[in-house]
């Protein structure tokens, strides 16, 4: 199949920055925390002015609105200590803050993953194009994965035109109270500063259940039943042991919630929700045993069961397991879901299934060969022979899809959907 595969990549880089908040365990250490602020609050004005000028020195160049930084994690620590901030000079409130944050290359160690939907915002598209939003699993300093993003275009002539990433990047801020700040359960909801690019905007681990890794969102425009848009995302939650599977919502990338699943599926990586209810049902796409794709149902968006088994590996090329690369995406004909497909000597391929449209149990079509599959400069990487993707999207008559390589970097490719039906048996 002829791909319109093209040279543009993503990689990492290691001077994509941010600053994050630097936590030490309550109580610990004969109580660090209140020492170091104590150890601020005993400087005198000058001493305090000093020290503030110089750390500002070494970062604010680095970073966008540093001293409003340095000031919300003051406000947290504050909450934490039970602080009266109107007898602390502006001064030392930043340098306490300062204490409590280091800087964090986000970036560093891969880019990878990519989800592609519309962009919340299609003002001023001509027509034949469509403004796009991608996430990226990127991965940073101790093999910690966050949530990344790059704005671009999808023209009529099938190019993709990425919009320039801002010189800063800013972490998304949590509203919360109490001393469950420092590590939150459950449910939280971020929000991306009122001034900053979805380009520029990263989202870390937050809760204890994330605190080693938000990875491979798979993100979706779900429309409801009243017709009302919502962006929902499913992802792993990893917290060094154990896994967990969270949806992350939205409708307009200002405010989002992230909200663990409930249900034996749950545990599972890889879940895929389609884009709208289908027979009055939520429906999912999930991997439960680790080798098949299963097909789940619910009622409630954070509730999922076991599933009933509609692919299993039958070609070569996805023996040891198979998986899915996105979201169903709707054609006329069906359901076209994009698989992965895992070979001899741990190679990755991409592929893809027809699902019957009324009841995606039924499968009709299947790739005998994949469509994308790992060679020349893609094999090489942090994980050779690796090709991945967490989401393509329509466009026309076309798919375009992004694709990690080598769990290092991202390509794109655009796949005509006629010659892909055609050859699938």
């Amino acid at each position: 199949m002829d791909l319109g595969n093209f040279g543009l990549r993503l990689h990492a880089d290691p001077s994509r920055v941010v600053v994050r908040p630097f936590h030490i365990a309550w109580g610990s250490s004969g109580g660090r925390t209140q020492r170091l602020v104590a150890e601020v609050l005993g400087m005198s004005t000058g001493e305090a002015r000093e020290q503030l000028e110089e750390v500002l020195k070494d970062f604010e160049a680095r970073h966008w609105q540093t001293r409003r930084v340095f000031m919300t994690r003051y406000d947290q620590i504050e909450e934490l200590l039970d602080l009266n901030g109107a007898e602390i000079g502006d001064e030392k409130r930043q340098l306490i803050g300062a204490y409590f944050c280091h800087e964090y290359s986000y970036a560093a160690a891969a880019l990878m993953n990519p989800s592609a939907v519309p962009h919340v915002d299609q003002s001023g598209m001509p027509a034949g194009s469509m403004r796009i939003l991608m996430s990226m699993r990127a991965v940073g300093e101790g093999h910690i994965s966050s949530v990344a993003f790059r704005e671009g275009i999808i023209t009529e002539d099938q190019e993709l035109k990425l919009a320039p990433e801002p010189p800063f990047a800013t972490a998304t801020d949590m509203i919360m109270r109490g001393r469950d700040l420092e590590q939150p359960q459950g449910p939280v909801t971020i929000h991306r500063h009122r001034d900053s690019t979805l380009s520029g905007t990263v989202i870390f681990p937050i809760t204890a259940a994330q605190s080693k890794g938000l990875e491979d969102l798979r993100i979706v425009r779900f429309q409801h039943d009243d017709e009302s848009v919502e962006w929902i995302g499913t992802y792993t939650a990893y917290n060094g042991a154990t896994i967990q599977s969270e949806l992350l919502r939205t409708r307009d990338f200002r405010a989002f919630d992230l909200v663990p699943m409930t249900g034996g599926a749950s545990h599972n990586k890889g879940m895929a929700l389609f884009p709208r209810r289908v027979g009055g049902k939520f429906m999912m796409i999930g991997r439960s045993d680790g080798e098949n794709l299963f097909l789940l149902k619910s009622d409630d968006l954070t509730h999922w069961d076991e599933g009933e088994r509609i692919l299993t590996p039958v070609f070569p090329w996805e023996l040891v397991q198979i998986g899915n690369c996105g979201p169903p995406i709707e054609l006329d004909e069906g359901w076209l879901l994009l698989t992965h497909g895992v070979g001899a000597m741990r190679k990755y391929s991409i592929g893809a299934a027809l699902l019957d449209k009324r009841d995606p149990s039924k499968v009709i079509g299947r790739t005998r060969v994949p469509i994308l599959a790992a060679r020349d400069q893609d094999r090489e990487g942090y994980v050779p022979n690796v090709v991945y993707s967490c989401g393509a999207i329509r466009h026309g008559d076309q798919l375009f899809l992004p694709y990690g390589i080598a769990d290092s970097s991202i390509g794109f490719a655009f796949v005509p959907i006629g010659e892909l039906l055609a050859a699938m048996v």
